[in-house]
């Protein structure tokens, strides 16, 4: 069985509506906070492109007002499924913008475990927005993603992963995260997202560094999902080694 949804968010920005616009309406700016590497063409009818672990997902863009409004939808799957997104930006006294999301569509088969990670998904993806646009607007990130299937239970993943980053048994926000991961440098930061059992984010000089665990009903899942603005060795030697790191910690 499937179901119509509908998800609204809201956040205010320390940024203005043209920065905010560069974020959420070109590619580089999506690929700075979102989830795996976006393309996007800007006018109606324009192509849009979110690839994700190797699985593309197309739409075309319905809106496109520069600096207020920006809609684009996916092609109806032969199950019915489809997703649409729209983001309504309003400039506010002193340069901030409060942006507004609706996602709306049709999800089949689980619905409602899709549904509830949609809406927590989101609130780490604007959180990680506003990082963004608070340290780092102006540069460009590369995505680096990785992911171990069936790698642990919630609890278990957890312990894991905060050994690994020198961390405690209860995480704050303002945490210290210390650790160098094999191949890669060193790892120093704070914790700036907590949302357990479900999410971790760390925020270092370079980068947003966001861990996640999908749930049993998801497949017991690890997945990395990193912004990093140092440039370093490049997307594809990054991703290899956070997927080596992955292997290690969850044989």
């Amino acid at each position: 069985m499937g179901r119509e949804f509908e998800v609204r968010k809201e956040i205010e920005l320390d940024a203005t509506p043209e920065e905010v616009w560069d974020a959420i309406a070109t590619g580089p700016g999506i690929d700075s906070w979102f989830m795996g590497r976006s393309e996007i063409e800007p006018r109606v009818g324009g192509a849009g492109r979110l690839t994700v672990g190797g699985h593309v997902d197309e739409s075309t863009v319905t809106a496109w007002e520069p600096s207020r409004k920006l809609a684009y939808r996916t092609d109806e799957a032969e199950d019915g499924s489809f997703m649409a997104l729209e983001w309504l930006v309003e400039g506010r006294d002193k340069g901030s913008t409060v942006l507004r999301l609706v996602q709306s569509g049709f999800l089949s088969g689980d619905w409602e475990t899709e549904y509830e990670a949609m809406k927590a998904g989101w609130d780490l993806y604007l959180h990680t927005l506003a990082q963004y646009l608070t340290h780092f607007q102006g540069h460009t990130a590369e995505v680096v993603s990785a992911m171990r299937l069936q790698a642990a239970d919630q609890e278990h993943a957890w312990a894991v992963i905060k050994k690994e980053l020198g961390l405690g048994e209860a995480v704050a926000e303002g945490d210290r995260v210390s650790f160098t991961p094999d191949g890669l440098t060193r790892v120093e930061g704070v914790v700036d997202y907590v949302d357990l059992p479900t999410f971790v984010g760390v925020r270092t000089r370079d980068g947003l560094y966001r861990f996640i665990h999908s749930g049993a009903s998801r497949g017991d899942a690890v997945v990395l999902g990193h912004h990093v603005f140092s440039g370093g060795t490049g997307r594809e030697p990054a991703e290899a080694d956070w997927q080596a790191w992955l292997a290690r910690v969850f044989p």
